[in-house]
C-alpha cells in the first residue's frame, strides 16, 4: 500500500507544526515525519526529533523558506535526517530558474540519494531501483554558487525591514492588544528562535481578502501563503478530513498576508506600505481607493 499523510494542526504563534500534537498522531504504519520551517522561522526541532528517536521515524526537514535560520545553535536542514532546500528564485537564495539541494550527514543515505537523482542507476545504465532526473543544472549550480556569499547581507536587510515593519505598525494604533479603543486588526509575526531570516513577513489581518485587494489598487505587491489548508485541498479529498478540523490552520488561511519584505525594500517604502493598510483601516471600506487618495507621493 502507498503511504498516506497524516496532518496535525498548526502552532499560530510561528505557523509551523504543533509540536504537542505529533506524538498523538503517529501510528504503527507511520515512517516520517516532514517538519516544514515555514517563512523562515524553524519548527520546534528537539520536539520532532523526540518523538522521531522514540518511535524509530525518519525526519525530513522542508527547509525551503528557512536557508540560514537557526535555533539552539543548529541550522535548517541539518538537524533531521535529511535537509530540503529550494534555489527557486523568489527564495532568499535563488537559482535563474528552478533548483533545489537534499543534504544528509549519513553516507549510506547520501549514496542512495545520488542513485535515486540519476534514474536509480548505479553502476551507470545498471538500474536496481526507479529513479529521476533530479540532477542540479550545471547553470543554476553556478548562480547559487555566485550568489551565496552575498546570503548573509541579504538576511540582514530582511530583519531590518522586519524591524522597521514591526515599528511602523507600533506607532500606527493597528496591532491587536495595544490600544484599548483598537479595533482588532493587525498582529504580526513573532521570533521564537535565534534567527528568523524572513523569507516571507506575515501578518495576519482581518478583512484579508479586502486589504489584499486595496493594497494592489495602491501598487503594493502581497501574497497569501497559503490560502487552502493541506487537509482541504482536493488532491487530498479521500482523507476525510472536513472543515473544522484543523482550525488553526484554517484561521491562518483565511487571515495571513505576506508584505514585501526583499532587501531592497527602503525605508519610504515600508512606511507607504504600513500607511496604505492604516488608511484601509480608518476609511473603513470593503475594497480599495482612488488614485487620489494616495497617501505618499512617488511610491515606488
Amino acid at each position: 500500500m502507498g503511504a498516506t499523510p497524516i496532518f496535525i494542526d498548526i502552532d499560530p504563534t510561528t505557523y509551523n507544526l504543533d509540536p504537542s500534537r505529533i506524538q498523538s498522531n503517529v501510528t504503527k504504519r507511520t515512517r516520517a515525519i516532514i517538519p516544514v520551517h515555514l517563512y523562515g522561522q524553524m519548527a520546534d526541532m528537539d520536539a520532532v526529533m523526540w518523538v522521531a528517536d522514540k518511535y524509530g521515524l525518519v525526519v525530513i526537514e522542508d527547509a525551503a523558506q528557512a536557508i540560514g535560520a537557526t535555533n539552539k545553535g543548529r541550522q535548517a536542514g541539518s538537524v533531521g535526517h535529511f535537509g530540503c532546500f529550494s534555489f527557486f528564485p523568489s527564495k532568499n537564495l535563488g537559482a535563474a530558474g528552478d533548483g533545489g539541494m537534499v543534504v544528509t550527514n549519513d553516507a549510506q543515505r547520501a549514496e542512495k540519494l545520488m542513485c535515486l537523482r540519476a534514474h536509480g542507476s548505479k553502476p551507470k545504465y545498471h538500474h536496481k531501483v526507479i529513479g529521476g532526473n533530479f540532477r542540479l543544472d550545471a547553470i543554476q549550480a553556478a548562480v547559487v554558487s555566485a550568489k551565496l556569499p552575498y546570503l548573509d547581507g541579504w538576511t540582514a536587510a530582511r530583519q531590518r525591514n522586519a524591524q522597521r515593519y514591526d515599528q511602523l505598525f507600533a506607532e500606527s494604533g493597528l496591532l491587536r492588544g495595544r490600544s484599548p479603543n483598537a479595533s482588532p486588526n493587525i498582529v504580526l509575526p513573532r521570533i521564537v528562535t535565534d534567527r528568523h531570516i524572513f523569507n516571507q513577513y506575515v501578518i495576519r489581518a482581518s478583512r484579508r481578502d479586502q486589504l489584499k485587494a486595496a493594497l494592489q489598487q495602491k501598487g503594493v505587491g502581497t501574497e497569501v501563503y497559503y490560502p487552502v489548508p493541506m487537509h482541504l485541498q482536493e488532491c487530498f479529498a479521500y482523507l476525510g478530513y472536513q472543515l473544522g478540523a484543523f482550525p488553526e490552520s484554517e484561521g491562518a488561511a483565511a487571515e495571513t498576508l505576506a508584505l514585501p519584505v526583499h532587501p531592497q525594500l527602503t525605508e519610504p517604502q515600508a512606511r507607504y506600505v504600513v500607511d496604505c493598510i492604516r488608511e484601509f483601516f480608518a476609511h473603513g471600506r470593503h475594497a480599495g481607493w482612488s488614485e487620489s487618495d494616495s497617501l505618499i507621493a512617488g511610491r515606488s
